[in-house]
């Protein structure tokens, strides 16, 4: 059976994904914030299904623990300060928890050992204002904190793909 750990597991994506993952036989682990009550709305209904593990993007050792405790064949990550207007506010913040928790992740996984397919999410902010559809030529230039974080994330899983496979 093949072990999957998606962080930002109680976000509308994680739900989705977890259901997708259970519906193909996958064991499921979920990556959430420590809060004194769990935030699950989306994924609620999945509360025996899934297992929860306490995790940050900001926090390299519980990021290492949650890959240890879920051995997992595959890595979603969807995990990130995910309000652009807010990145605004707190430009550091969003930084270190969107762009530098997928390079902590990263180096979880790579100095597991283990050969783990990773996935990074990403988001039409990191193209800006465009003003025709993106394509594969369609060349980056965000206009937001949140927008070169994503982007940064997004290139950094190049460099570790391209740099360690």
């Amino acid at each position: 059976m093949k072990r999957a750990l998606i962080t930002g597991i109680n976000g509308q994506d994680g739900g989705y994904l977890a259901e997708f993952l259970l519906d193909k036989g996958y064991e499921v682990y979920g990556m959430e914030r420590r809060s004194s009550t769990p935030l699950r709305v989306n994924c609620q209904h999945l509360n025996d299904k899934i297992t929860f593990l306490k995790g940050d993007l900001t926090d390299q050792n519980s990021l290492t623990r949650c890959i240890r405790e879920s051995d997992p064949d595959e890595v979603y990550n969807l995990a990130a300060q995910s309000f652009v207007g807010e990145s605004w506010n707190t430009p550091e913040q969003t930084g270190d928890v969107t762009g530098l928790g997928a390079l902590r992740l990263l180096e979880s996984i790579r100095e597991y050992g283990k050969d783990i397919k990773y996935y990074q999410a990403s988001t039409s902010e990191m193209f800006g204002r465009m003003e025709k559809f993106a394509n594969e030529n369609t060349p980056f230039y965000p206009r937001s904190p949140y927008g070169v974080a994503k982007l940064y994330g997004h290139w950094i899983t190049k460099n570790y793909r391209e740099s360690y496979d």
